[in-house]
């Protein structure tokens, strides 16, 4: 557990870097300040996931959003197959929410957290 929380830092560390001297576009990814789950975004993210069965998704972090015709978010997410002993992964779950107040998911991407991770030093 510990193992997946510290590559889940190295990835928003890696994704805050990368966009912090980025300056903000039409269109372009804001990273969030605060990547704590607000109820605000809970409703969201809630709301996008009505309708999807079979992985229980559970938001780790709010990494950011892009303006559209309406907004894009990204959340990062502990992604668990709804079956008996199933083994969590890290995934980034994309919800577009248009004007309206509708929310739908647009993409899920699994984080390979293995591909991430440096040889041991000796």
């Amino acid at each position: 557990m510990k193992k997946i929380l510290i590559a889940a830092l190295a990835v928003l560390m890696i994704l805050t870097a990368a966009c912090a001297s980025a300056e903000t576009l039409l269109g372009g990814w804001t990273v969030a300040e605060d990547n704590a789950i607000t109820e605000e975004n809970k409703a969201l993210f809630d709301k996008a996931m009505e309708k999807l069965l079979g992985v229980s998704y559970e938001p780790v972090a709010y990494l950011g959003s892009q303006t559209a015709a309406g907004l894009n978010h990204c959340f990062l997410c502990r992604a668990t197959v709804v079956y008996p002993n199933a083994v969590p992964n890290l995934v980034l779950v994309y919800i577009y929410a248009d004007l309206e107040g509708n929310a739908e998911i647009t993409q899920i991407t699994d984080l390979d957290i293995a591909g991430l991770s440096q040889p041991a030093a000796e």
